[in-house]
Parts: structure tokens; sequence; C-alpha cells
């Protein structure tokens, strides 16, 4: 009985070194690989990285690490110098090389037919109808008047006012022009309604909400090159004035 356990013992701790031996043996695989041949270090990611995030954040999910230069990808970056800007294009995973192909400038992940927001600024959408969207020839990236009218009320007479001027449209969505002729959109009156997103301030955004709940809205297509001067309340008082 005490030779069978002193074996099971010898053989435990044999496997034991073994184990010890083969561990040694892989973690030195490397560094006999790298031996005697021509490194570069590059940066590796260390921790999953979602695409979309900035290159500003990223340095505490990337690492450095010494590569043969044979097994250095085409575009791996060893610094994160002059793409401050940029934005991570992919998810990246742990363990693979950071390449500059994955860094991109954060306008080109925009949504087809949408731009940008301006920095500080929030997105809020309202829905119209094709006539009081310049007849639907609206589109992101243009700058609109919001006109805003309210009906007669306790507080005052029925009221109309070029409230917003030049506020940039970065989305629009809705149904095309409909000109009686399958796969065509050229001419015609557009049909339905529009959902148009702006981009503008906490305390303009909320206006506009208040506006679209107890008032009515129109949009005018207002260019940057458009005059502003001449606004002011219009009432039925004041309109042939």
């Amino acid at each position: 009985m005490k030779v069978r356990l002193l074996s099971i013992l010898a053989a435990l701790v044999l496997a034991i070194i073994g184990a010890g031996l083969i561990a040694s043996y892989v973690q030195g695989a490397d560094q006999r690989a790298y031996a005697g041949a021509v490194t570069r270090k590059v940066l590796v990611v260390d921790k999953p990285i979602a695409a979309g995030t900035s290159v500003k954040v990223l340095v505490g999910s990337l690492r450095v690490q010494s590569i043969p230069d044979a097994a250095v990808a085409d575009g791996a970056m060893s610094a994160l110098d002059a793409t401050t800007d940029l934005v991570t294009a992919v998810n990246l995973v742990p363990g693979e090389q950071l390449l500059r192909s994955r860094l991109v400038s954060p306008a080109s992940l925009q949504a087809a037919g949408t731009v940008a927001v301006p920095r500080g600024m929030q997105e809020v959408s309202v829905q119209l109808s094709p006539d009081r969207v310049a007849g639907g020839r609206i589109a992101a990236g243009d700058t609109v008047g919001i006109f805003v009218s309210f009906p007669a009320s306790a507080s005052g007479p029925a009221m109309t006012r070029l409230v917003f001027h030049k506020v940039l449209v970065t989305a629009v969505q809705g149904a095309p022009a409909d000109t009686g002729k399958p796969g065509s959109t050229a001419a015609g009156a557009p049909t339905g309604s529009e959902l148009v997103t702006f981009a503008l301030s906490t305390a303009d955004a909320t206006k506009v909400v208040y506006s679209a709940q107890y008032g009515s809205i129109w949009l005018s297509k207002e260019p940057p090159s458009a005059d502003e001067t001449g606004t002011g309340n219009v009432t039925q008082g004041n309109v042939f004035h």
C-alpha cells in the first residue's frame, strides 16, 4: 500500500515538473524566435476597442511590442502622432497590430444622407409636410430658417416670426417626389411627410420642441448668403404693412 502511494506521489511530482518545463519552454519561444532577428516596435491592441473610438483615448487600450520585421503587417503603427483627430473604423480585438488603415475621419462614419453634428450641439427632429419644407427640396447639409406660428390666445393674437436663422439640417427622411412614372423622381409634388433633423443649442432645441408641440413650424431654405434683416412679429394687423 505504501509502495503504491509513493508511486502515485512520484508520478504527481513528475507531472508538475513536466508542466513547469513545458510552460517555461513556451514562454521562451518568442524570445528564441526573436533571437538574431531584426525587430520593430509596433502598437498592439491590448483591450477590445469599439468602432468609432477616438484616437485620443486609445492609449490605455494599446501596448508597444517588439515584433520580427518579417511579421510586421503593412501599415502597422508605432505611434499615434498626427492621428489624434481620427477614430477607429472597425472593432479592434486584443492581439492585432494597429494599422493606419483602421483609423478614419469621424465624418467618414456618418450614415449616407447625414452630416456630422457640430461640437456642443444636439439634434432634434420635427415632422413636417412637404409644403412646409420648401417643397421637399431641403437636404442634409443645407441651412434653413425656422418660422414659428402660434394661434391667438389669452396672451396675444395669432403670430408668426422667423425665429431661427441658418440652422444646419443634419438629416432628412421622407417620401420622394411622385411623378407618376416608375423609377422617376425628377419632377412632381412630394408625397407624405418628412422628418427633418436640426443641429441646435440646448436652448434653441427646447424652443423648437415647444413650437412643434403647441404651434406650427415652416422652413425656408436659407443659405449662408441670405439676408437676415426685416425679421419681426407678423400678425393680422401688420401683414399688409
